[in-house]
């Protein structure tokens, strides 16, 4: 266990938003952070989704196509 200097209003609002949620500090601290964490690696996917070359997307359709052959 730690203790982290926070401006007592930023403590305060974790602190009631905790409360809201029914969970502790350090619960809403987790939950918070995962959800940042699963935004960060969202938008990376994103990006590197967008920026796929046309070398990726025959291969997409080639194994599109494949796997769609296989489920008939």
């Amino acid at each position: 266990m730690t203790t982290i200097k926070l401006p007592s209003t930023l403590r305060d609002r974790i602190n009631v938003d905790a409360q809201a949620a029914g969970l502790s500090v350090a619960g809403l601290v987790e939950r918070l952070l995962d959800s940042y964490d699963r935004q960060r690696r969202m938008t990376a996917f994103g990006r590197a989704f967008r920026s796929a070359d046309a070398d990726y997307w025959d291969e997409f359709t080639a194994w599109d196509v494949t796997m769609a052959d296989a489920d008939a």
